[in-house]
């Protein structure tokens, strides 16, 4: 038996090296997948969201009234994004998510707190991500005992002793108890159509041009246009089949309550899936083997994960991380699902939503065509 050669083993180095070199691709994916993970670990995820969209409806127009608005933007955790006098427009932004807080403050506010009644402040709060706002829940709840130390002198200083000369009641609207699965379980649906999705149609096209099958369809008179939505139709299927395990799931083991509408939650799923289609076969006419295929799909669900809202805060990643999130389907979707089970959204209500999913498919299908067109070629 021959003895172990370094130089024989240095030939087959070189030759795996020169190999690996010539599949750009892989070779890009090795190094750019660690660059993402580091960015977006190291400057985008951050677990203490600050500046949380927050809407103030302010009935008294008193010095201490001004005085406890400031003290709740001062704690950095609250960007007053409205203000009014209207109850029902505020409730109206929670419900649309356009904020993640409301602050009811009642009309004879600093009458009573000179009378030392303690009266009661409102906080009403998105709790569909119960991480978004614990934080901020918290420096509120210090901020009342020091929020009026200012205005209470002189005569009223003996208000600033134990207990608060306000009361700050707290309602956590669509998930009253703070339930961590209610956020978590709707975001599944969207994390698990997104990666099978994109994975399985990257894979069946891929499949087909390494077996030789895809010579046999070329041959046929079938038209780009039709070979696409032939293709996709099959797995919009099996995403459905999908879709109903985890909610049978989130309905019986979890608990995760159905508010909206079901025929509306189905449509929306249709219209993610077909989405995600779009990706996934545009990879696979870029793809040269499975292994790119697989390679591509993980490229594209590592920033949706990251940036979508599923695993951390939107709200609590700097600007140009949500620039990217907003590009990204499934910050919609899961703005969608959580809107439907949790807040009972209506169609009009999840328009804001909707459009760039359409723009998303639409993009994601020219681009999808146009390669496709260009394979035949």
């Amino acid at each position: 038996m021959r003895r172990f050669s370094w130089r024989r083993m240095l030939a087959v180095f070189i030759k795996e090296f020169q190999q690996m070199m010539r599949d750009r691709l892989t070779f890009a994916m090795a190094v750019g997948i660690p660059i993402i993970q580091l960015v977006l670990f190291g400057y985008a995820i951050n677990t203490d969201p600050k500046g949380l969209p927050t809407a103030v409806i302010s009935n008294d127009a008193s010095v201490m009234a001004r005085s406890l608005v400031a003290a709740v933007q001062n704690t950095g955790y609250f960007r007053i994004t409205h203000s009014g006098t209207r109850e029902d427009e505020g409730e109206a932004l929670l419900a649309a998510g356009q904020v993640q807080f409301l602050l009811v403050i009642p009309g004879d506010f600093s009458q009573r707190v000179v009378r030392g009644e303690r009266p009661a402040l409102l906080l009403a709060v998105d709790a569909t991500d119960p991480s978004a706002s614990g934080n901020a829940i918290a420096a509120l709840n210090v901020l009342a005992a020091q929020a009026l130390r200012h205005d209470l002198t002189g005569p009223l200083r003996a208000l600033q002793t134990a207990p608060p000369p306000f009361e700050l009641r707290i309602h956590k609207r669509y998930n009253p108890e703070g339930l961590s699965r209610y956020n978590i379980v709707p975001g599944l649906i969207g994390t698990i159509l997104t990666m099978t999705m994109v994975m399985f149609t990257s894979l069946g096209m891929t499949r087909e041009r390494e077996r030789g099958t895809m010579e046999n369809l070329l041959a046929t008179p079938v038209r780009p246009s039709e070979v696409m939505v032939g293709k996709i139709l099959p797995y919009v299927v099996i995403g459905y089949l999908q879709l109903g395990v985890v909610l049978l799931a989130a309905f019986f083991l979890f608990e995760v309550p159905m508010v909206g509408s079901f025929a509306l939650l189905m449509a929306m799923i249709g219209v993610f899936i077909i989405a995600n289609l779009g990706v996934g076969f545009t990879f696979s006419t870029v793809a040269r083997n499975q292994l790119q295929a697989v390679q591509m799909t993980f490229f594209f669900f590592l920033p949706s994960m990251l940036l979508s809202g599923f695993m951390f805060p939107f709200r609590a990643m700097p600007v140009w991380a949500q620039w990217i999130g907003e590009v990204l389907p499934l910050t919609h979707f899961l703005r969608i699902v959580r809107g439907i089970l949790l807040k009972g959204s209506t169609a009009a209500q999840l328009l804001p939503e909707l459009w760039p999913l359409l723009a998303f498919l639409f993009v994601a299908g020219v681009i999808a065509l146009k390669r496709y067109r260009q394979t035949l070629d």
